[in-house]
């Protein structure tokens, strides 16, 4: 461009957090990896990192599509089975002792049955926000995306569908009302809950789906699904 001369203006590196949640057990849990370089080396870290950036016309990936790929790199799961939504840029002078970074911060919410298929190992693996993460030592400013991940899942789980995208395809009511509690942190009246499922069956969210569910020694459960295109 002319008139431009891009190397007088201070720059900052850009990267992507994301906070990738699922509820395992009836229990909130975090994807974390131990970083394997300085610095925070062999410290617990949300997965992502840095935008990449081109030359000339070609300027290089954007925010989302940094994101997926992090999440895909981090994971193995494809882009289609985690509903991915931008958290909050978070842009702290020194949260980076490596120079200057501004991160915008995801949220990646996985579905049981996909976040079963992540193993996890000596470097990566699924904990707890309850039990585990609170007392963990994370790098950089993690511990403060993480818990504003949570926050907003909190939130918007009232308000949205956002439960659906942490149940299996079919579901019981028994297992919608356990993400309810893993995310909200607190026990539901199963009577309530149920009178606020059918609700939604009145509402033409939520179908029938084929077949049931064996939970232990009871009754085989109804299962159901989410009528996609509704969010």
């Amino acid at each position: 461009m002319p008139g431009y001369a891009p190397d007088t203006h201070e720059r900052a590196s850009v990267a992507v957090d994301l906070a990738v949640l699922t509820v395992l057990d009836a229990d909130l849990k975090v994807f974390l990896v131990k970083r394997a370089a300085q610095p925070f080396k062999n410290l617990w870290a949300l997965p992502g990192g840095f935008v990449r950036c081109g030359r000339g016309a070609r300027l290089g990936e954007d925010l989302a599509a940094a994101a997926r790929r992090s999440l895909r790199e981090a994971t193995g799961l494809p882009n289609n089975v985690s509903r991915l939504a931008q958290l909050h840029t978070f842009g702290r002078s020194g949260r980076d002792p490596r120079g200057r970074t501004i991160s915008v911060a995801w949220t990646a919410l996985v579905p049981p049955d996909r976040a079963a298929l992540i193993q996890s190992s000596d470097h990566a693996g699924w904990f707890s926000c309850a039990e585990e993460a609170p007392w963990m030592r994370l790098a950089f400013d993690h511990a403060d995306i993480l818990q504003a991940a949570i926050d907003r899942t909190r939130t918007d789980i009232e308000h949205t569908d956002l439960a659906f995208s942490l149940v299996p395809t079919t579901f019981t009511v028994g297992e919608l009302r356990d993400v309810h509690e893993a995310v909200k942190g607190a026990k539901h009246d199963a009577r309530n809950f149920r009178r606020r499922f059918q609700r939604l069956v009145e509402a033409d969210r939520v179908e029938a789906a084929p077949g049931r569910r064996h939970l232990g020694r009871a009754r085989p459960a109804k299962v159901w699904r989410f009528k996609h295109g509704l969010q």
